[in-house]
């Protein structure tokens, strides 16, 4: 669970246990600082242009924002419910967090708040935004199915439907021959 800057430079790692998240230095291989954030944290996202870093309070319902400039924690989101994954529209607008319990979570970033509110697939577990920032797709661990939302109309498609024990999702552009 890690997210590299924009740039290269740095990873940023989400220390489940530990309740921490460790910026490295990846040109020189070493340990920039450890950011304490909760007793214990989940998965960790950024923003586009890497001036932000989302972890997950998994004893608070609250996500911690971590501004990138001074790796300490600017501001905190708080929510009806603790989130396990986030990931962030490709324009840096929204910012989408997923709970245990089957709700998405669609947050403004220009004021932190809860704008729209989705019911997922049993045991969703991961996030990932087409490039365009146009849809996202949520895996559905436990329903064997990766629900749709249209990031412009802000309405759930159709499921895309696979077997029970779809996890990690991953956009991969490819050529045309």
């Amino acid at each position: 669970m890690f997210v590299i800057s924009p740039d290269g430079r740095r990873a940023y790692t989400a220390n489940v246990g530990a309740g921490s998240v460790s910026v490295l230095d990846l040109k020189k291989r070493g340990l920039i600082t450890t950011i304490p954030v909760a007793k214990t944290v989940q998965r960790i996202s950024m923003s586009p242009d890497g001036s932000r870093v989302y972890t997950h309070d998994q004893d608070a319902p609250r996500i911690a924002v971590i501004d990138t400039a001074t790796n300490k924690i600017s501001s905190w989101i708080e929510l009806p419910t603790s989130v396990y994954a986030s990931a962030t529209t490709p324009d840096g607008r929204w910012l989408l967090g997923l709970n245990r319990e089957q709700r998405l979570y669609v947050i403004d970033v220009q004021n932190w708040k809860v704008v729209h509110t989705f019911d997922m697939p049993k045991s969703s577990s991961e996030i990932l935004i087409r490039p365009g920032g146009d849809v996202a797709y949520i895996s559905g661990t436990g329903a064997g199915k990766i629900a749709v939302v249209d990031l412009h109309t802000w309405t759930m498609q159709p499921p895309i439907e696979l077997t029970p024990g779809v996890d990690g999702l991953a956009w991969l552009p490819t050529t045309r021959e």
